[in-house]
């Protein structure tokens, strides 16, 4: 088993923390299977499951992140959640 380091520990900790102080059945419940799916799938499954134009699209949606003027406040993400 690799040691991990200290900043992968704070990461689960951290995790773990707002984890437990979460109350929303349904965000838990997409939370778990996204990890779920995560832990499961093989490095490059969703990926390689993608057609031409759903690369394309997201790696457009990539390049448009880079510019702070296309994202979104994290605030008004969990609000719509």
């Amino acid at each position: 088993m690799q040691k991990e380091d200290k900043s992968t520990t704070q990461l689960k900790s951290g995790l773990h923390q707002i984890v437990d102080r979460l109350e929303n059945e349904h965000l838990l419940s997409t939370i778990y299977s996204f990890l779920k799916q995560r832990e499961e799938s093989k490095g490059g499954e969703l990926w390689n499951s993608l057609s031409k134009d759903q690369k394309a699209q997201v790696l457009n949606a990539f390049d448009e992140s880079e510019d702070d003027n296309n994202l979104v406040d994290d605030s008004d993400v969990w609000k719509s959640i």
